[in-house]
């Protein structure tokens, strides 16, 4: 079945966001924008950035009619078999610091499944949008192993002895670490293949709004989508669940990463 480009809910959240991030970057010095205004949905706190640009996105979504689960807002349920699983700035204190790594993701699910996903570099205006039914230009790297790959990670969470240890040894294998943190960016990297891998080493920080694009875009591109605990990256309303995301260019690459990563973890903690 031939699908002619993205829903319509999808591109005007993925327009909003563009449009407010850059007058927020405009208006706004760095300080302003990092300051933490709240507390999100998620449990972590909300940068003043992260709050204008999702707020724009939210208005610009009203028309649309469709729930939405977002980063800073949680669920809003608005009795649609159609959900707009969102990450309006991922990259928040990139984008707060003047950094142009920040994107824009945005998932459909119908029913529960995801259908299609949007994402959008917002610094460039270049995006990434695939659907599970329609035949795509993005292909990953096929490369199938860790040796000698170029691989996105997470920071290091040097304080937990589990997570430091699955980091370093997932590095130590790689030709190329990069650490761009914005996973939503790093994902599309890995669909066109400039990249190989991305992993959260064991800290469990990535939430449904950071994967979800993921799951179609490098899916459709050839690569996998993983978790390192072999929990399924699926539709939820919690936002208090955690994943510690792989994205991979191949199956292989994405099991040999995910078996480093958590033996590493385990052998750190006995």
């Amino acid at each position: 079945m031939a699908h002619p480009g993205p829903h319509p809910a999808l591109t005007a959240a993925a327009d909003a966001a563009r449009a407010a991030y850059t007058d927020a970057r405009a208006r706004h010095d760095r300080a302003t924008l990092a300051e933490a205004v709240e507390q999100g949905a998620d449990g972590t706190p909300t940068m003043r950035i992260d709050r204008l640009v999702e707020d724009a996105v939210l208005r610009a979504l009203v028309p649309h009619r469709v729930n939405v689960l977002s980063e800073e807002s949680g669920w809003i349920d608005r009795g649609s078999e159609i959900s707009l699983v969102i990450d309006p700035l991922d990259g928040s204190a990139n984008g707060a610091a003047g950094v142009p790594l920040t994107a824009f993701a945005g998932t459909v699910a119908v029913a529960g499944e995801f259908t299609e996903s949007y994402t959008s570099w917002l610094d460039t205006g270049r995006g990434w949008w695939a659907h599970r039914e329609a035949p795509t230009a993005y292909r990953t790297s096929g490369r199938r192993e860790l040796a000698g790959a170029a691989l996105s990670m997470l920071r290091p969470h040097t304080a937990k002895p589990g997570p430091a240890a699955a980091w370093w040894a997932a590095a130590s294998r790689a030709a190329r670490v990069r650490i761009l943190s914005t996973t939503c960016l790093e994902a599309a990297l890995v669909a066109e293949g400039a990249t190989d891998a991305f992993a959260d080493a064991c800290s469990d920080t990535h939430r449904l709004v950071d994967l979800a694009a993921a799951t179609v875009l490098v899916g459709r591109a050839g690569g996998v989508v993983l978790d390192v605990q072999g929990r399924p990256v699926e539709f939820t309303t919690d936002l208090t669940r955690r994943w510690s995301g792989v994205v991979a260019a191949t199956e292989e690459l994405g099991r040999e990463l995910v078996g480093v990563l958590h033996e590493a973890a385990a052998s750190a903690r006995r």
